[in-house]
């Protein structure tokens, strides 16, 4: 079994790639939510795990939390990071 972790500071717009982010400018969100991550990853169709107790080792030292995607070994990370990222812009607008 595969476990992808995805922290919301990946789909941050608000980043720039050497702070974090790891999506496209023009799929990524201002500060995405670890809800709004987590339905993304179930939309997508895959199986999400939420910790919230834990912090994005290279940004604030604060509980930003991070989403495990179960099984995901089919696809590449970026393409799953990319699919997640457009779920999020989808369920904003």
């Amino acid at each position: 079994m595969v476990e992808n972790v995805i922290w919301p500071a990946y789909l941050d717009a608000t980043l720039t790639r050497r702070e974090g982010r790891r999506v496209p400018q023009s799929l990524a969100v201002d500060d995405p939510t670890l809800d709004e991550v987590a339905t993304a990853v179930q939309q997508v169709g895959y199986d999400a795990v939420v910790e919230r107790d834990v912090a994005y080792p290279r940004r604030n030292w604060e509980d930003s939390g991070r989403v495990l995607v179960k099984d995901a070994d089919d696809a590449g990370k970026s393409d799953l990071l990319q699919a997640v990222a457009a779920y999020v812009g989808a369920l904003r607008d």
